[in-house]
């Protein structure tokens, strides 16, 4: 496999972090060729605009979309949005590897959304969902939440985790074509005792191995 590692997380010495190495460290060891962009050490700044570009088609009024159509077709991406867009052509799978932040992702992992996944390039003129630019590749979430499992139930707390996960996986991952598989979800590592932290990255090391086989995760719609 080819395997994109998507990490988000300023503090390399968290679960996060050890479910990134983790998970470069198994595949590499596999046999798999990996790549990686590890959002804070890149100090990736998260704000998409006129900087995504080394030249915009129209100067009086910006509009992201109709820059992003232009510069697919005249290779005007500026080099570190256009190198992490080949990352994503190249893989088979992508993993995001993150914290659960307000329901959602980091703002450094949107914002390279934001500026990465780009129109024309990696959808549009009808290539969306089931005819998605990425329909032969998988997509996967890992990630840590602040509380207990019992939270992310239905009726817990904070809600259905699947429900919190849909906007990433269908708005994004499905939308652009990806298919979807089961989100690996740690919940409160921070709460669990070092014994149990070695048992989750182990259950996440043996998924990990297992993913090239895995079959997609039905997402559902809103």
């Amino acid at each position: 496999m080819r395997v994109l590692l998507i990490y988000a997380h300023p503090e390399p010495k968290s679960f996060n972090g050890a479910m990134f190495r983790k998970a470069q460290e198994t595949l590499l060891q596999a046999g798999h060729q990996v790549r990686v962009s590890d959002l804070y050490a890149m100090q990736f700044d998260p704000v998409s605009g006129r900087d995504n570009f080394t030249g915009i088609e129209n100067a009086d009024f910006f509009k992201q979309q109709l820059e992003e159509v232009y510069a697919t077709k005249n290779g005007t991406f500026v080099q570190l949005i256009a190198a992490e867009q080949e990352k994503v052509e190249w893989c088979d799978i992508m993993i995001w590897q993150f914290p659960l932040w307000w329901f959602s992702v980091p703002g450094i992992l949107k914002g390279w959304v934001d500026r990465v996944f780009a129109m024309g390039r990696f959808y549009g003129d009808g290539r969306i969902y089931e005819t998605g630019v990425f329909k032969e590749k998988k997509a996967l979430l890992a990630l840590t939440t602040g509380g207990n499992e019992d939270a992310y139930l239905k009726d817990g707390l904070q809600g259905d985790i699947h429900g919190i996960l849909r906007p990433i996986q269908r708005g994004i991952f499905e939308f652009t074509g990806f298919t979807v598989l089961a989100p690996h979800v740690v919940y409160g590592p921070a709460r669990l005792p070092p014994g149990q932290r070695g048992a989750e990255l182990h259950r996440w090391q043996q998924r990990v191995l297992a993913l090239e086989a895995e079959p997609g995760f039905e997402v559902g719609r809103y």
